[in-house]
């Protein structure tokens, strides 16, 4: 069956000699899988750019559930990114963040609103006045709450975790940047030390991982630490 669906890329693979293997996140089908064969030999006529990872695509795909790879018709940009491809912690940005998708969702799993919070993101992130500092921590808090477990207030994060790394001075601080996350996400203003956000990073990384059951590091964790410096 050929569907119409909009997606967003997570990740790709070299598959044999030429083509690729890439994972994206569909709003009306899920995440799905597709073959995409000969990409990578096709010279200056190749496509292979609209498939970075948080790129926005339009796409008309062939769909059968039952199959493991599907294939895609046709692919157009729906909105290119200006700034993600080409900055350096942007970039790093967004891989953490299809690192944190990936891990939280599964093949053919759905969600509509999950969809739109992440399109959303990617646009924010593209934006000259994104605060790259505190996006991480903005990102897995909502992200959290589209995932459905996210506590009902800061306290939760804290209380709901098996760790508790904060020292007892630290913790009214943490608390309030997490309150301000909560209220504003990505336009957030947090006075937080730079050693603090990391320890926060941390802590909402073993809060994921403990709600996902899945206690492997993250790639792209170092990279993302030296940001909150």
């Amino acid at each position: 069956m050929i569907r119409k669906t909009s997606g967003i890329v997570l990740s790709s693979i070299k598959y044999k000699d030429t083509s690729i293997i890439v994972k994206i996140f569909t709003r009306e089908l899920g995440l799905k899988s597709y073959l995409i064969n000969g990409i990578r030999s096709m010279g200056k006529g190749s496509k292979i750019a609209l498939y970075q990872p948080l790129t926005l695509l339009d796409l008309v795909v062939y769909d059968k559930e039952s199959a493991g790879l599907n294939r895609i018709s046709d692919a157009r940009l729906q909105r290119p990114n200006q700034r993600i491809p080409f900055d350096f912690l942007r970039t790093s940005i967004a891989l953490f963040m299809t690192e944190v998708i990936s891990r939280s969702i599964y093949e053919n799993y759905q969600n509509e609103s999950l969809f739109d919070f992440l399109a959303e993101s990617v646009t924010l992130l593209d934006e000259q006045d994104a605060k790259l500092s505190i996006f991480p921590l903005a990102f897995l808090i909502e992200n959290a709450r589209f995932l459905g477990f996210s506590p009902e207030d800061a306290e939760g994060f804290i209380l709901e975790s098996k760790n508790h790394p904060f020292a007892a001075e630290e913790l009214p601080i943490v608390l309030g940047a997490l309150n301000q996350l909560l209220e504003n996400n990505f336009n957030g203003e947090i006075k937080l030390p730079a050693h603090l956000r990391r320890k926060l990073l941390d802590h909402l990384l073993d809060f994921y991982s403990e709600h996902l059951d899945n206690p492997s590091l993250f790639k792209s964790l170092a990279v993302i630490r030296q940001l909150m410096e």
